[in-house]
């Protein structure tokens, strides 16, 4: 794993080093309920990890986001 020219992955290094953290996940949502999601880790060990945090929440934000679409809270 080396370096990432991804814009989405820069703004996460920019943001890392702009506010000092190892490690930047950033989810975004829009208006029409589409997801994305960009990662960062100043290490490769760190950046694994911040990959798999960042897999975890969006998994957990998409099912609260569907169980409030169908109202049931999320969970």
């Amino acid at each position: 794993m080396g370096f990432n020219p991804s814009p989405k992955v820069a703004d996460c290094r920019d943001i890392a080093r702009k506010w000092g953290k190892e490690q930047v996940i950033i989810i975004s949502l829009d208006d029409e309920g589409r997801m994305e999601m960009a990662t960062f880790g100043k290490t490769r060990e760190l950046c694994v990890v911040a990959k798999k945090l960042g897999d975890v929440a969006f998994d957990c934000i998409q099912t609260f986001i569907a169980g409030v679409a169908l109202g049931t809270g999320g969970g």
